[in-house]
């Protein structure tokens, strides 16, 4: 099991290094994709370190080649963005279970990472609502800042309202704890009151 988890992960990581997007980390440039896996496997392993192994697997390919599904195929509105979401969940799931499959773990790990990377039984299942308030976590905590420089107010406020409705309450309370921006963390406590 443990080297069918590390190949998975390495073929994951290699998939995702020729993301031809790039994102500067502490001085040093990586693949967006990359850089976002790695994330997201930290935040797990500071958030719930004793998390099954289809939540691992499921948290490192949770972007898998993301870059080759573009927003822009769809219509700027948001029934466009729900599809491309949906799409994309679909396509992480089918890219995720080949790579699991050619290193060998078994249909139900399989099937397990895919239910999980198309966000199934969000607020029902607790692995589901795990890698939900991982994925929540990271962005918060990596792409908030920059991301709130693009909108107004009022559309970073539903945004944070959103996001705070797919969480959980340990997950509220990690993000309460993330050294936000002061201008940052005033609009998420207007978003949250």
């Amino acid at each position: 099991m443990i080297d069918r988890f590390k190949k998975a992960i390495q073929l994951f990581d290699e998939a995702n290094s020729n993301d031809p997007h790039t994102e500067i980390s502490e001085g040093k440039e990586y693949p967006k994709e990359l850089l976002y896996a790695m994330r997201m496997t930290h935040k797990l392993n500071e958030f719930e370190p004793n998390a099954s192994v289809e939540v691992q697997l499921a948290v490192r390919c949770q972007h898998i080649c993301r870059w080759e599904i573009s927003r822009g195929s769809y219509e700027i509105n948001r029934k466009g963005y729900l599809s491309w979401r949906r799409d994309l969940a679909k396509f992480h799931a089918v890219k995720a279970s080949g790579i699991l499959k050619e290193v060998g773990f078994d249909d139900s790990v399989i099937e397990k990472v895919a239910f999980l990377l198309q966000k199934k039984q969000l607020k029902k299942n607790e692995e589901t609502q795990l890698l939900e308030d991982v994925i929540c976590l990271i962005f918060l905590e990596n792409y908030f800042e920059n991301f709130s420089e693009k909108y107004s107010e009022s559309k970073l406020i539903d945004i944070v309202q959103k996001t705070w409705a797919k969480m959980s309450d340990k997950g509220h309370e990690w993000a309460l704890k993330i050294n936000f921006s002061k201008k940052s963390l005033n609009l998420i406590q207007k978003a949250i009151a």
